[in-house]
């Protein structure tokens, strides 16, 4: 394979999904066709199990290098944990599906250097993805606050109660629930959780969010899509009990009775490389919509 053309130095990092045998062949080769094309590599720490030499940092200090990308080698959940750590900096993601569904990440393996190609030769074009900027209120002070690139999740935190929780947008009150949970959703985590709750598919370029009952006692219930510019408060009204706040189902922390969940649309953003498939194709093969 021919090295590129430009000769100046660039820089990416590569981040990994931990347990994954097959990196043990994919990261050297990865980073043998990197420095065939001038680039200087830095890793993550699970990167940096499969091989020695370039630098490993930890993940969440990657999006402080300056970097041209990075490449995220796993699923999507490996993908959710590297967006929350570049979203601030700005630095595009390049997803190479190592999982089963891949939303996220859908470059194959068969065709990650035919991907790297075309980032390299500006080619691939960049998406931009947004992000709920999650804040937990107790007694008018915010304990924890959070991006997330998929969804903010308010649920029961026992096995076999329902939760109660209050819903306002822009300071009006919209209704009571009795519910396992809420699920507040971006346009690209629409087709994670909300939608097998039985929410809607928004496509990426969608200015709204997305508010799911999940398991309503109530089955006047909706979902409610509302614009990205809204206030969303889960008031949490569970009595002695605790309910669970989730961010894209990797971050959590308690949450108690009057806590209140305040989610708006984030400063930053994400920004994802598309280099083949544009959304639509992304749903056909994973969603096998048409096939029969």
């Amino acid at each position: 394979m021919a090295p590129a053309q430009s000769k100046s130095l660039k820089n990416v990092a590569i981040i990994s999904k931990p347990a994954k045998p097959e990196l043990a062949r994919i990261v050297p080769e990865l980073l043998h066709w990197l420095k065939q094309h001038n680039y200087e590599a830095i890793m993550d720490m699970e990167s940096g199990e499969y091989v020695k030499g370039p630098e490993t940092v930890k993940r969440e200090s990657i999006g402080d290098r300056a970097l041209d990308f990075a490449i995220v080698l796993g699923g999507d959940g490996t993908l959710l944990s590297a967006a929350r750590v570049m979203a601030k900096s700005g630095i595009p993601i390049l997803g190479i599906n190592l999982g089963t569904l891949g939303f996220l990440t859908e470059v194959p393996l068969a065709e990650i250097y035919d991907s790297l190609e075309a980032v390299d030769q500006n080619r691939a074009r960049i998406e931009t993805r947004s992000l709920i900027h999650a804040q937990l209120l107790r007694g008018g002070e915010c304990i924890s606050e959070f991006e997330s690139l998929n969804d903010v999740i308010v649920s029961k935190a026992a096995i076999a109660r329902l939760a109660s929780f209050e819903l306002h947008i822009d300071s009006m009150f919209v209704s009571s629930y009795k519910a396992d949970g809420l699920i507040i959703s971006t346009p690209t985590g629409s087709t994670a959780y909300s939608m097998a709750a039985g929410g809607p598919i928004l496509t990426p370029s969608v200015d709204a969010f997305v508010v799911t009952p999940v398991s309503p006692h109530s089955l006047t219930h909706r979902v409610l899509v509302v614009r990205d510019s809204s206030e969303i408060v889960i008031v949490v009204k569970t009595g002695d009990e605790e309910a669970f706040l989730s961010i894209d189902g990797q971050l959590g922390t308690p949450a108690l009775d009057g806590d209140r969940v305040v989610c708006r649309k984030s400063k930053h953003n994400v920004r994802l490389f598309q280099v083949k498939r544009n959304f639509f194709e992304v749903l056909r093969t994973k969603l096998k919509w048409g096939q029969v």
